[in-house]
């Protein structure tokens, strides 16, 4: 199994986490026959197939790419359809965990023939005193048999709802089965601009009307922003500088991995903006359309990352992709075109593909930069020729030797940091894989956290720095291999619990004043050891205090921290601190007792009646003083009422090999050792005799067939197999045919073509070990000479239900993700340990 996956083991020795089948089925009205109807994935890992009805449509290699598939012409209109997904995530796209399957939303998109086509407008913007000039490109599809006269309208509305700008364009004629692209010119007067602190977005509803009505109507949401990397001021946004406070992120998380709701998405963009941080790279990858979309709206600058760095056919396809869906986001203010390309970052190689991709990116869009991040030196080769140049890390070259070789070229830090650090643990030890999360070098070449902002913010010719990582990932758990199976680097952990070094940034990344002690204060056993405390802070001074003793004023260094050694004894730990020698904030730590109940918060009690949305609840235990134990480590079990579902636990614990989902174990069991014989009696009368059987199907005369045979197989169950549902799906192996098991008959004249959902057998007939079953039936004929008839039987499918949800906590920390079901009404979700006080929480779903 690979280390940088998280060990997921993959390939063909593993099928069942390397290639799934998806099917569904859905109606079509018949009043839709007529329209243009597609199936659009927003992504899929990886190497997915599609089919409906039984025709194939195509494969998408990419596990990122948006895809879609017209299947207007291969419907069933006003009856059942079937859609089938064949996905192989054998081949690993990345070296960080990537999940596999469906993750990401399906539409069913149905349009008139004459419609604006998927991801078919461009909104840009020019910025005056009083007004913004917008250019609008439309690209219409005309799929009928004629050439067409359409009229385009335009129309611009802002946040409440209002038209505040329209245009009508009447085309020449559209081509039949072919695309042409509309271009509009519209003005705002005093328009609202887009910014990090005020996100304002409007709406472009565009409509095409055909013969006087309104055909089709297309969508599509927008900021009026200006951006402009500068060589020696650094990033402008509207004219103002504003440092890149950010952090590169993969997209999983703890319990339900790649595949998260959209509003946990929107929990998780908060809770970095939280603590100052502006700016997001999608590392290594485009994201998901709604992790934009919660970026524009909640304020998140973004690098939207391509992730093959190729000028191949398809590697061309796939920045057009990305560049087409995302280049109406104001959120977006770079394409990166690719990461670490190690092999040719130094090469001349490089420096062409990078060329050709910045040319090609600057033909789809050429409002925004392109970057890259660049690992090897910065030198030559890639480096030359980036718009904006990426660092990735000062340790791998000399960034000011860079910069007075290329004085033009702007730059920001793409990557920086890639410190270790397990949340809540303060010493190292290598044989728990444990790093102490004091901000500390990963390495003797590179640079902690503070070291780095510190080289950044004092820069100001470079336009801020991104930190690996936001969150920890799947994969690469760097220093370590397994038990280890996810990363060290983030500043939060996979549950987005905040690991200390959020708190350093928080100082320095926001205005309000901030005040943050650690370590925790419980040394049980360490009495009289010197501990080192840091304080984390924006204030002038830090006063700090033991059990109510000061050890000491210290003045904070802009961009530092302050440390105090401290021997051991049990009590409070408490800083104060001072601006302009008032003091104006205290944070304490206190020795906790041991646990006596648990606690279970969320920020989320009230959530939408909507299968999108989530409630992340956090797990706390708590002592006899309702303080929170920052060393519990209780197993907490879970269950849970009314209309919500469990879909995740975790708890950030790097080296946890816990189950982070509890669900259904489903597995089949093949009926073996089939043989026939001949029957000369009524299909309906059992006949389980032995005499005369042969392996069934073999050597077959299909010109001399029996008017009937009996069928014999064997399938066997575990002890346990009271605990499970267990069920036959049957196959036709005959015109007519009854069922028995264990001399019981489970289904009795079953017609050939008809269709069964399956059965369901009594525990009160089945038994440990093998069990039989017998099939009767009249034969089935060959239809033509070529034909081979079926001869499987079928399958028996077993569902071992679930045990219950459990997860211990981690440094005192653990998560439930909790996600509606659909319906209004209260969920109640109970946590439960030994000897510890039940914890409940409600959430009102409406």
């Amino acid at each position: 199994a690979g280390y940088s996956h998280g060990y997921k083991a993959v390939g063909r020795d593993f099928p069942n986490s390397s290639v799934g089948w998806y099917r569904k089925k859905i109606s079509i009205p018949e009043s839709d026959l007529g329209k243009r109807i597609s199936l659009v994935f927003d992504g899929v890992f990886r190497n997915s197939i599609v089919w409906v009805n039984g025709h194939y449509l195509g494969q998408e290699p990419s596990g990122y790419n948006q895809f879609d598939y017209d299947i207007s012409d291969l419907l069933n209109y006003g009856g059942e359809n079937t859609i089938a997904v064949r996905v192989d995530a054998t081949m690993e796209e990345g070296w960080f965990y990537e999940g596999a399957g469906i993750y990401r939303h399906v539409w069913l998109q149905k349009t008139a023939p004459i419609h604006v086509v998927q991801n078919g407008t461009f909104v840009s913007s020019e910025i005056s005193a009083q007004q913004a000039k917008l250019t609008i490109q439309t690209d219409l599809l005309n799929e009928t048999a004629t050439q067409e006269e359409v009229l385009l309208i335009q129309r611009i509305m802002d946040r409440e709802g209002i038209i505040v700008a329209e245009q009508k364009t009447n085309t020449q004629g559209l081509p039949s089965y072919k695309k042409q692209q509309i271009n509009s010119s519209i003005t705002i007067a005093n328009p609202k601009l887009w910014d990090v602190t005020s996100p304002y977005l409007y709406t472009l509803i565009t409509t095409v009307e055909h013969k006087g009505r309104a055909i089709d109507t297309y969508t599509t949401r927008f900021g009026i922003r200006s951006i402009r990397f500068d060589a020696q001021e650094g990033f402008f946004l509207n004219g103002k500088r504003v440092e890149l406070k950010g952090t590169n992120n993969h997209q999983d998380h703890a319990g339900v991995g790649t595949a998260m709701p959209d509003s946990l998405q929107r929990w998780r963009i908060q809770n970095l903006k939280s603590w100052g941080n502006n700016a997001y790279r999608c590392s290594h990858h485009p994201p998901s359309p709604e992790l934009l979309d919660l970026c524009d709206e909640l304020g998140m600058l973004v690098i939207d990352e391509n992730r093959l760095m190729r000028t191949t056919e398809g590697g061309l396809r796939d920045i057009e992709k990305m560049i087409k869906r995302d280049r109406n986001h104001p959120s977006v203010i770079s394409w990166s075109v690719g990461n670490e390309e190690w092999a040719i970052e130094g090469s001349i190689v490089g420096e062409r593909i990078v060329a050709t991709l910045q040319n090609y990116c600057k033909s789809l869009d050429a409002t925004r930069p392109t970057t890259a991040g660049v690992s090897n030196g910065f030198k030559s080769g890639i480096s030359n020729n980036l718009e904006v140049m990426g660092y990735n890390y000062l340790g791998n070259g000399d960034i000011e030797d860079h910069y007075k070789k290329f004085p033009n070229q702007p730059g920001m830090g793409t990557e920086e940091g890639s410190t270790f650090a397990t949340r809540g643990i303060y010493f190292t030890d290598d044989q728990l894989h444990y790093r102490a999360a004091y901000d500390q070098k990963p390495r003797p070449t590179f640079y902690s956290i503070e070291e780095g902002w510190k080289f950044y913010a004092s820069r100001k010719n470079l336009a801020g720095v991104f930190y690996w990582t936001g969150f920890d990932y799947r994969g690469e758990a760097t220093p370590y291999s397994w038990p280890s199976v996810m990363s060290y680097f983030g500043m939060m952990d996979l549950c987005g619990f905040p690991k200390d070094n959020v708190f350093y940034l928080k100082s320095w990344w926001k205005d309000e004043p901030s005040l943050h002690i650690l370590p925790h204060w419980n040394w049980a056993g360490k009495e009289g050891q010197e501990i080192a405390v840091w304080v984390y802070s924006n204030c002038e001074e830090v006063e700090l205090f033991l059990n109510g003793k000061s050890k000491g004023k210290k003045k904070m260094e802009v961009n530092g921290h302050l440390e105090w050694k401290l021997n051991y004894t049990p009590g409070t730990v408490m800083a104060v601190g001072y601006r302009n020698g008032k003091k104006i904030l205290t944070q304490s730590v206190k020795t906790t007792g041991s646990p006596q109940s648990i606690k279970l918060s969320t920020g989320q009690n009230n959530i939408k009646a909507d299968v999108a949305a989530v409630s992340v609840v956090k797990v706390e235990a708590l002592d006899q003083e309702q303080l929170p134990v920052p060393i519990a480590d209780n197993e907490i079990i879970f269950e849970i009422e009314g209309p919500g579902k469990i879909i995740g636990v975790g708890n950030g614990n790097q080296t946890s090999l816990e189950k982070e989902k509890f669900v259904d174990s489903v597995y089949t069991l093949a009926i073996s050792n089939f043989t026939e014989r001949e029957l000369r009696t009524d299909v309906n009368v059992l006949n389980p005799s032995d005499s005369g059987r042969i392996k069934a199907f073999i050597d077959r005369d299909y010109k001399k067939l029996a008017s009937a045979y009996s069928y014999k197989g064997e399938f066997t169950l575990p002890d346990n197999f009271k605990e499970s549902k267990i069920t036959l799906f049957h196959k036709n192996i005959g015109k007519q045919q009854t069922i028995w098991v264990n001399g019981h008959i489970v289904a009795a004249d079953l017609k050939e073509g008809e269709k069964y959902e399956g059965w369901l057998l009594n525990h009160a007939i089945l038994k440990t070990g093998v069990n039989t079953i017998v099939i009767q039936g009249t034969a089935l004929p060959k239809k033509y000479e070529w034909e081979m008839p079926n001869q499987d039987p079928g399958l028996i499918q077993v569902i071992m239900p679930a045990k219950s949800w459990k997860r211990k906590l981690f440094s005192g920390l653990a998560q439930v993700i909790v996600q509606s079901t659909g319906e209004k009404g209260v969920i109640k979700l109970t946590a439960t340990s030994a000897g510890l006080k039940v914890g409940q929480l409600v959430i009102k779903a409406e």
